[in-house]
């Protein structure tokens, strides 16, 4: 793999760094602490270190060998336990460099290859044209937009859906 790699306790003071920025924050789901500290990136990373196999595959994004950035993949249940949800983000510093995507591929041709998942989406809010770009360039397909979906900092938003198919 080019980007991706397996956490190590050792990424918690990067990821820390990477993580908190209120840029960053605001295009990720709530619960995640502010400030992030290195304590908050090491709980992370042993959630994702000791996550039963095959519910959540997870890798650092890493530059220089430096972690800056998580992917994540986290399967679904019941009906729906062939499809896994994708998340992901990166330091502010590397936006725009075209390491997403690349990292994006990396994580769902594995996936691809080394599970029973068929079906990966993403839903960014629809105001992250950044993270809709990803999707696109990866191969996501646009279903549609999720009206109202979820409310972010006090206001209420649309999101949009994208999946890729094996």
């Amino acid at each position: 793999m080019k980007y991706l790699r397996q956490w190590s306790i050792s990424d918690a003071a990067d990821i820390a760094k990477a993580i908190n920025n209120q840029n960053v924050l605001k295009n990720l789901r709530d619960g995640i602490p502010f400030p992030y500290t290195v304590s908050d990136g090491e709980d992370f990373i042993r959630q994702n270190l000791s996550a039963p196999k095959d519910s959540k595959y997870a890798w650092a994004i890493a530059v220089g060998g430096q972690a800056v950035g998580s992917v994540g993949l986290f399967r679904k249940e019941n009906i729906h336990f062939r499809t896994a949800e994708l998340g992901y983000y990166i330091a502010e510093e590397y936006w725009g460099r075209g390491i997403v995507p690349l990292a994006v591929k990396e994580a769902c041709d594995y996936i691809f290859e080394n599970t029973d998942i068929i079906r990966i989406f993403a839903e960014p809010f629809a105001y992250n044209t950044a993270s809709c770009r990803v999707l696109e360039k990866v191969g996501f397909e646009f279903e549609g937009v999720l009206r109202q979906n979820a409310v972010k900092n006090d206001t209420v938003i649309d999101m949009r859906m994208y999946s890729l198919i094996k």
